[in-house]
């Protein structure tokens, strides 16, 4: 990566190097690095077996999900883990220098670490909850014998010493069943688990490999946006400007129709069993002072840390800024903001790259062909085209992610916030909301400039009319019955 520029608050480097080679045998380089082969997903396939140093940790993330491989119960399912930790678990912080310099295994050790201190810290609240209880209180120390090893872990990973979306959770938390098998669904078991995710029809598993399973898709997204980039920077034929535009979209196709599964694969009845460990800690009434992590610093100050999300994920944020959709300036979009923090470092590099590469080029003018003398040529025409179908995947996206939190989360508990730590009814609408509105400004202001978009651009138009009123309504609903104000339902 090269040298910075600074535009305001935001610091954006000037050049990035995207992989071709996603160099999988290379224990150097970080396990998250974009490619346009693997997309967002780590180079390799993530690391299932721990040195033998690491016995004891294996063993006991073998013994701690609620139902285990063997289909026992486990030490969640008996509440005693946090008794078992305290007691028996050692201190294998000094173990992980040795391995300091295989990135990879500092992932895999990062990921296991973030599951035992999750497991940890909010086992209470499971068990409050599966008695019907609210979630109440959150262990608010984590014992150094886990504080230690994931403060380290991550420090040499570049995240925050808590789980994450790629890091730990969903992107570096799958297993090909046979290894010399396809990078396919039926082909995915998870590594780690908490609740029943250890058997692969599971909610909890279906919930994290719909995830991979989308996110196997991002590799064309990731080569069409270098191609896009590249085409405004060499003046390249519209043509071929509009070849890179339909291989986003074919990619994001790819990604909505791998996330529609989800309702099939990970029941909405069931996803709150599991949703309780993959909490957070800032804004969360478990951990209302914070958590302290013991042997961790000088200070002895708790920590707060946002908890594992979806919306960690880097593909619809890097379409975000490809296409500079402009976001409102809200509280709600300042949470949008920091969970920038919460990726594996060369994406957070790569979206910042994208961002700042294409507002210095003003890449919406020239797709778009606004400065252009020829705005009703074919070619600017299928360029408008593309660009508004891929605002529309999405808006699939997002649209698909509300209705998600609305069948799964909303009408299944109180609970006023999600597991990032934003508000639960407000929080996904303020990033649909923008772009429903800037795919009606956008449309308007084509149609108005002449040139005929077709009727499937006038008919995504007209879904996102529908979708803007139902939105609204829905928002004003939820936040009504609860004393929530609806700050998007306006």
């Amino acid at each position: 990566m090269g040298s910075q520029i600074d535009k305001g608050k935001e610091v954006y480097p000037t050049s990035f190097e995207v992989l071709d080679d996603p160099r999988p045998d290379d224990i150097s380089l970080p396990a998250f690095m974009v490619s346009t082969t693997r997309g967002f997903l780590p180079r390799m396939d993530p690391i299932v077996s721990l040195p033998r140093e690491f016995a004891f940790l294996e063993y006991v993330l073998q013994e701690m999900p609620v139902k285990k491989a063997n289909g026992e119960p486990g030490l969640l399912a008996r509440g005693e883990l946090g008794e078992f930790i305290l007691r028996d678990l050692p201190d294998l912080t000094e173990h992980i220098d040795t391995y300091k310099d295989n990135l990879p295994l500092m992932n895999a050790l990062y990921r296991d670490y973030s599951f035992l201190a999750s497991a940890y810290l909010l086992e209470p609240c499971h068990h409050n909850f599966i008695k019907g209880e609210p979630y109440g209180l959150g262990r608010p120390v984590l014992p150094s014998v886990i504080a230690r090893p994931i403060a380290r872990c991550a420090e040499l990973c570049d995240f925050k010493p808590f789980m994450e979306y790629a890091g730990s959770y969903a992107l570096f938390n799958y297993k090909l069943l046979d290894p010399k098998g396809e990078l396919e669904y039926s082909n995915l078991g998870l590594i780690r688990a908490f609740e029943h995710g250890l058997h692969a029809g599971s909610s909890e598993a279906g919930f994290v490999l719909v995830h991979v399973d989308m996110v196997k898709n991002s590799g064309p997204l990731v080569k069409g946006t270098v191609g896009t980039l590249d085409a405004c920077t060499t003046e390249a034929p519209r043509a071929d400007l509009n070849i890179h535009l339909s291989i986003i979209l074919s990619s994001l196709v790819q990604i909505n129709g791998s996330m529609e599964k989800m309702w099939g694969r990970s029941k909405p009845g069931e996803y709150t069993s599991f949703r309780t460990f993959i909490f957070g800690i800032t804004s969360q009434s478990m951990f209302p002072n914070g958590v302290v992590y013991e042997g961790v610093g000088e200070d002895g100050k708790p920590k707060s840390f946002r908890g594992e999300s979806g919306a960690n994920d880097s593909m619809i944020p890097l379409m975000d800024n490809l296409l500079q959709i402009p976001m409102p300036d809200t509280p709600l979009t300042t949470i949008l903001e920091d969970f920038r923090s919460y990726r594996p470092s060369n994406h957070r590099q790569f979206l910042a790259w994208v961002r700042g590469r294409s507002e210095q080029l003003g890449l919406k003018n020239w797709v778009l062909g606004l400065d252009a003398d020829n705005e009703d040529d074919d070619e600017v025409l299928e360029s408008r085209r593309l660009w508004l179908k891929i605002l529309n995947q999405v808006r699939d996206f997002r649209w698909r992610h509300w209705c998600f939190a609305r069948e799964y989360i909303i009408k299944k508990t109180s609970h006023p916030t999600a597991t990032g730590g934003s508000p639960i009814l407000t929080w996904l609408p303020n990033q649909l909301q923008a772009v429903l509105d800037e795919m009606a400004r956008l449309y308007e202001d084509l149609c108005q400039r002449g040139g005929d978009l077709g009727e499937e651009c006038r008919d995504i138009i007209d879904l996102v009319e529908r979708q803007r009123e139902t939105l609204r309504k829905e928002v004003a609903k939820f936040c009504e019955e609860r004393g929530v104000a609806a700050a998007v339902a306006a």
